[in-house]
């Protein structure tokens, strides 16, 4: 996949971390995003030490609207296509709805749905010129269980995952006719550093999958990583489910 290009944002660690690092051992060069601008450098070096690949470093606020669009502007400035922006950043917070302050139920809003609704907004002009000489370009957001599941203590988080998950389908079928495909992945429980705090209760959560643990963050970067390819040419507009089957059940 050498010569494509793509944007990570939350790409400092976890999931988007090994995403970026999945995307240029196969050739892909690169802006990555986060809010961490020691970490980001870092990532950078390693990534074109390792692969030769750019990785266009750009620290940004998910939750400030101005970020958002300089990162784009960013972006749009050092590569002249986009053949994936993936949509990885993301803010989660817990607690009961008689104690959930406002500010930070706009501050989940801001980073989760208003910053992915800004990228593509600004980047859809580049995704569509890149579909229309390479033959298709891709967003892939990164969504989770509780957009489609309720639980207690999370509605704030799970309505803004959900309403990620409604822009993903109203977006493939805007533009997929103009060669834009656009996915969700929907993560159950991630050993993502964020969590590790939980301990046992992180184990406790896994075990009620299906399949008994929880995933590693390699496993949905891999995902990713798959809907960004030409083998998945023909999935669109999909909330794909990579939960250990804690959604069937």
């Amino acid at each position: 996949m050498t010569g494509r290009v793509a944007l990570v944002t939350g790409a400092s660690r976890g999931i988007g971390a090994l995403v970026a690092e999945r995307l240029a051992a196969q050739g892909w060069d690169l802006t990555i995003s986060a809010r961490s601008p020691d970490a980001l450098g870092a990532l950078s070096d390693r990534l074109q030490a390792a692969h030769g690949q750019k990785a266009h470093a750009v620290p940004a606020d998910m939750a400030a609207e101005d970020d958002v669009v300089r990162l784009a502007d960013a972006h749009a400035g050092t590569f002249d296509r986009l053949d994936a922006l993936i949509l990885n950043a993301g803010m989660g917070s817990i607690g009961p709805l008689a104690e959930f302050p406002v500010r930070r139920f706009d501050k989940l809003y801001a980073v989760n749905v208003r910053a992915n609704y800004l990228l593509v907004q600004h980047l859809l002009p580049l995704l569509r010129a890149t579909a229309g000489t390479a033959g298709t370009a891709k967003v892939i957001a990164v969504s989770s269980l509780t957009g489609i599941a309720g639980e207690p203590l999370n509605s704030a988080y799970g309505a803004s995952k959900a309403a990620l998950n409604l822009l993903t389908l109203s977006w493939a079928a805007e533009f997929g006719p103009k060669g834009v495909r656009v996915n969700s992945v929907s993560p159950g429980t991630v050993r993502t550093p964020s969590v590790e705090p939980l301990g046992e209760v992180l184990d406790q959560m896994g075990a009620q999958s299906p399949s008994g643990y929880v995933a590693e963050p390699e496993e949905i970067a891999t995902v990713i990583a798959f809907l960004a390819s030409d083998a998945a040419s023909y999935v669109q507009g999909t909330v794909l489910n990579v939960d250990g089957g804690r959604s069937a059940v």
